[in-house]
């Protein structure tokens, strides 16, 4: 079965001659972009789709959420718009509230905020356990997660559980929880960061998960200056997310290493943190990726338009740059060559904006601009 898009105003593929397409058509055939090129030259195909002269774009590939909890947290992010500060413990009152919740009632939570993020654009998504800081949860949240998404990720070491001393946590983490939880993850992760995993825990944690065959990521840099960036460009993590808080070291080591820097703005809009300077790493060489975090303490939000304009406004970032770091950005923190653009042989995962322009995401934030959402 082929298909024709037709009547494209503005086609976004990241190709490199021409990343930006105008008065374009694309095809797509058995789930994969066949042929790219001017709305004039489309070839025949079974079907068409007529894209009204809006815009066409990959879908937003979201490399770092955590959709599978129960419980919530509003009372906290009163309190923070009331004038408290954003400490890592708040993670505890969710780890209650799913382990009460059932596998099935999980199941549901996680597919609606899923359905959420696919409504919005969003067609790849990074899904990580953390909720539960025992083995049983843990294993059962990366086997909700794994019918939710392939990109599935353990993070057992999110906080110390109440009543644990780290360092027995830490033994649990690497020891009986990864093996019961490796082989339903792609991915392991760890908070890095005061209150949760100092550099020597987060270490034992990554080198666990990789010598159990996962690859790593780390949660890094968020709350102040510390050692998440360094740890994650040292091991050859594939992100380091966060990045609040970086030091021209930190930096350096980002741009030499290549490590995607995972920049979450709607963390910043909730925790009244300041936001990362994404204009500085992108100028020093680093890759980056925009991902919403969705989770209920820090960045409650499903929506990467709504994270592409606060990365616009607040972080330094032109429309177009911001785009890519939502789609091809996305994609290279879960080292992803098939998602994230509109290339020929691209998972046919894209979008339709009732807009006449990519700039309009964040041009008019808040705004339901997504029409149409088509996945492979």
């Amino acid at each position: 079965m082929s298909t024709a898009i037709t009547d494209i105003g503005e086609l976004v593929t990241w190709e490199a001659e021409q990343p930006i397409r105008h008065d374009a058509a694309l095809v797509v055939e058995d789930g994969r972009v066949a042929w790219v090129g001017p709305s004039a030259d489309v070839p025949a195909t079974d079907e068409r789709v007529d894209a009204g002269g809006g815009t066409v774009i990959p879908g937003f590939v979201d490399s770092h959420t955590h959709l599978v909890f129960a419980g919530d947290r509003a009372a906290e992010f009163a309190a923070r718009m009331a004038g408290e500060r954003y400490a890592a413990g708040g993670i505890r009152t969710t780890v209650a509230a799913t382990r009460e919740a059932g596998a099935d009632a999980l199941e549901a939570l996680g597919r609606k905020r899923l359905a959420e993020l696919r409504a919005q654009g969003t067609t790849t998504v990074e899904v990580k356990s953390g909720y539960g800081l025992d083995t049983a949860t843990e294993e059962a949240l990366l086997r909700v997660a794994g019918r939710l998404t392939p990109e599935t990720t353990f993070l057992g070491a999110h906080v110390v559980p109440q009543g644990w001393d780290a360092d027995a946590y830490v033994d649990l983490v690497t020891g009986e929880m990864l093996a019961r939880c490796a082989p339903l993850a792609k991915w392991v992760d760890v908070f890095c960061e005061t209150g949760a995993f100092d550099a020597d825990q987060s270490r034992a944690v990554l080198e666990a998960g990789m010598a159990a065959g996962l690859l790593p990521r780390i949660h890094a840099n968020q709350l102040g200056y510390g050692p998440g960036v360094q740890l994650a460009c040292e091991l050859g993590a594939a992100a380091a997310d966060h990045c609040t808080y970086l030091s021209n070291a930190d930096v350096a080591a980002l741009a030499d290493t290549g490590v995607v820097a995972g920049l979450l703005p709607g963390v910043e809009f909730s925790t009244r943190h300041p936001y990362p300077d994404a204009r500085h790493l992108l100028d020093a060489g680093v890759r980056i990726a925009i991902a919403t975090d969705c989770n209920p303490g820090t960045s409650y939000t499903s929506s990467m338009p709504f994270c592409i304009a606060l990365a616009v406004r607040e972080m330094g970032l032109t429309p177009t740059e911001a785009l890519r770091a939502a789609t091809e950005g996305g994609a290279r923190s879960l080292r992803r060559d098939d998602v994230g653009h509109l290339r020929v042989g691209a998972r046919a995962d894209l979008v339709l904006l009732d807009a006449p322009s990519h700039v309009h995401l964040a041009y008019r934030p808040g705004v339901p601009l997504v029409t149409r959402v088509l996945t492979a």
